[in-house]
């Protein structure tokens, strides 16, 4: 995974934890309850907030939080490719498309997709627990979301490693479910004998699915048959 620079952008963590954000302050959120070091997560969230908000100030012209948009949160990710440290070959590249190059070349590198994800992530997370409204955050922004497939999809191509998705399994399980419903139902069904209680002859339903399952009516009609003689005497 490649590096973010945030050791010594941001304020350090004896420093005051608070961002001035259009004029008011917002408290830095606390990763962990008092006397328990914080997780490898949380300090690499607080690493990474603080470095983009170094980055806001750093920015010509500088730029507050509050008016932060999906825009420049595209504009931090690039300027983060300078750190990277993944080979992502260029079209007119030999070795484009080669997982494992024989040599070295001289594509640039950048931030692998991976890391950028993740990146986003813990950014948007660190937004909300620092004030900020969920229906505001930059970071969850069509624009981020459309970037990061684009990157997706261009370092799929110029390394050759397809970033697949992976397969729900819940679908074919509710399928087959719902096949072995339907064969116990038809079984069921197909042996029920016409009742003989009284009741018109009708068979009771059968429930095969239980809660939320397939409910399968077995019903069995018996005909009546009625003969009538007529004797007539001469």
């Amino acid at each position: 995974m490649d590096s973010v620079p945030g050791g010594g952008a941001g304020p350090s963590a004896s420093e005051p934890n608070s961002a001035a954000v259009a004029g008011a302050v917002v408290p830095q959120a606390e990763a962990s309850s008092a006397g328990a070091p914080p997780s490898r997560y949380e300090s690499q969230k607080r690493r990474d907030w603080n470095t983009f908000l170094q980055y806001l100030r750093n920015h010509k012209p500088p730029l507050t939080l509050a008016r932060c948009s999906g825009a420049h949160v595209i504009e931090f990710l690039k300027y983060l490719d300078q750190f990277g440290k993944t080979k992502v070959h260029i079209s007119g590249c030999p070795y484009f498309g080669h997982p494992n190059p024989p040599a070295p070349c001289a594509c640039p590198l950048k931030q692998a997709w991976g890391s950028l994800d993740a990146l986003i992530g813990r950014l948007r997370a660190a937004y909300e627990e620092n004030g900020g409204r969920p229906e505001s955050n930059p970071f969850g922004a069509r624009a981020v979301r459309i970037y990061l497939r684009e990157v997706r999809e261009g370092q799929a191509r110029a390394r050759g490693i397809p970033y697949e998705k992976k397969k729900r399994k819940r679908s074919t399980a509710t399928t087959t479910m719902v096949s072995t419903n339907v064969s116990a139902a038809t079984d069921i069904g197909s042996s029920a004998a016409p009742s003989s209680s009284g009741d018109g002859g009708e068979g009771r339903g059968v429930d095969t699915g239980g809660s939320g399952g397939l409910l399968v009516a077995a019903n069995t009609t018996t005909p009546s048959v009625s003969t009538a003689t007529t004797t007539t005497i001469v």
